[in-house]
């Protein structure tokens, strides 16, 4: 397989935010030399946006540019089953384990953002949720960087020894 199979999963609880901010970044949909405003959440793809029926389902974000593709997935607590079935359905197409990055994006999460994410997505209160879970993940930011960066610098060694 080429670089241009490589598969990166952002992944976290509804798929709806951190995750979706991680692959934002990543694929320089948000900056990540300054805390984004209100509104550049809300021009995101995705951001507040996951059903409950699109759980485990992976979505597709972009392709970054050392070309490898960026999907964000929302998994609640089943992460050792949906991973393993993201991977099995990969292999049966040819797409090999060592092709494929998984990368919790629940680090540092503001209690504010897990908050705002069910009052916007179980309860269907989204005017009241969305700008909750901004605020959070604007707390939580600079942790979401870092990560983003540090996965950066992974997949740049893999790209590297390819």
């Amino acid at each position: 397989m080429g670089i241009n199979e490589m598969k990166l999963f952002y992944h976290c609880y509804g798929g709806a935010h951190t995750s979706v901010t991680c692959a934002s970044i990543h694929l320089n949909y948000l900056p990540n030399d300054r805390i984004p405003k209100t509104c550049e959440f809300k021009a995101i793809p995705f951001y507040d946006k996951m059903e409950n029926k699109e759980l485990g389902k992976p979505v597709y974000m972009g392709r970054d540019d050392m070309g490898w593709d960026i999907y964000v997935v929302g998994m609640k607590d089943g992460k050792n089953v949906v991973i393993p079935a993201i991977i099995s359905y990969l292999n049966a197409n040819n797409v090999s384990r060592r092709e494929v990055l998984f990368v919790s994006a629940l680090v540092q999460l503001h209690p504010i953002t897990a908050i705002g994410g069910i009052v916007s997505r179980r309860l269907g209160l989204a005017f009241i949720g969305r700008p909750m879970t901004i605020w959070g993940i604007r707390r939580s930011y600079p942790h979401l960087v870092e990560l983003v960066n540090k996965v950066k610098q992974n997949i740049a060694a893999k790209h590297d020894s390819y």
